[in-house]
């Protein structure tokens, strides 16, 4: 019996984008005349993923002259689990994957991979023949290296919050990094509409659950962040600065 993602792969086969109306910023350093002829060659099919599971699937070529996958909507989790210690990675829209890399390559301690669709995903399959005509402006290459450099920095920021001593002070640096990219300004403060439990909260800041509920009600108590009956976040104040861990732990002091 086919799972429910093959079916969505099945019924979005015919499917295709226009890449740079589905996502004009990568269009940003080519001149008018360049968008438009980019614009009406740059078509990729669609892959979309429904929520639950996914197994990405292999090109048949090794992946060779292709640029990988562009996420156009959504949000996917990719869980990386060692010796029964699990990180976790959020994915949305802009970001380039290569599944199939990780999966090829030759790794001393190979890690268990695992995906999951939080949201219903589409995502623009740029393969060998799109990566061609993407070749045409240089411009428009970079900008997807650029989206996988983006993609590489955010991972060692939240490696390098992963180190602060206190929880409370590695999940509200998370959730202003996460608020720049899916946060959205509202009456109340910045509102992050996420669906991230506290378990998934702990994977991302390299902390035990119980840890993260405790420093979340702490976080809550100083009025900092709170959660709505729709399960989205809401941040108050300013973001934290480079000193987060020693204000953090000052602005612990004052509220106890």
């Amino acid at each position: 019996m086919r799972n429910r993602n093959t079916l969505y792969r099945m019924a979005a086969g015919n499917a295709f984008v226009r890449v740079l109306e589905e996502d004009p910023e990568l269009a940003a350093g080519l001149d008018p005349t360049s968008v438009q002829l980019a614009t009406r060659h740059a078509i990729a099919a669609v892959e979309i993923i429904a929520p639950g599971p996914w197994e990405p699937a292999f090109p048949a070529d090794g992946g060779a002259g292709s640029l990988g996958l562009l996420v156009l909507d959504g949000l996917l989790m990719r869980d990386v689990t060692v010796a029964h210690a699990t990180c976790t990675e959020l994915i949305g829209r802009g970001d380039v994957l290569r599944p199939w890399d990780w999966e090829r390559d030759v790794l001393t301690i190979k890690p268990a991979v695992t995906w999951t669709a939080l949201q219903p995903v589409r995502l623009a399959v740029l393969d060998r023949r799109i990566a061609g005509v993407m070749g045409r402006w240089p411009e428009l290459v970079s900008a997807v290296v650029a989206r996988a450099v983006r993609r590489s920095f955010e991972l060692a920021t939240n490696q390098a919050t992963s180190h602060l001593t206190r929880v409370d002070a590695r999940l509200e640096l998370l959730f202003w990094g996460l608020a720049d990219r899916w946060g959205r300004v509202g009456p109340d403060g910045v509102v992050l509409e996420l669906p991230l439990t506290h378990q998934v909260l702990g994977r991302l800041v390299g902390a035990q659950r119980p840890s993260v509920t405790t420093a979340l009600s702490d976080l809550s108590r100083r009025g900092l962040i709170a959660r709505r009956e729709d399960g989205a976040w809401i941040l108050r104040g300013a973001p934290p600065g480079e000193d987060a861990e020693p204000a953090a732990t000052q602005r612990a002091m004052q509220a106890g």
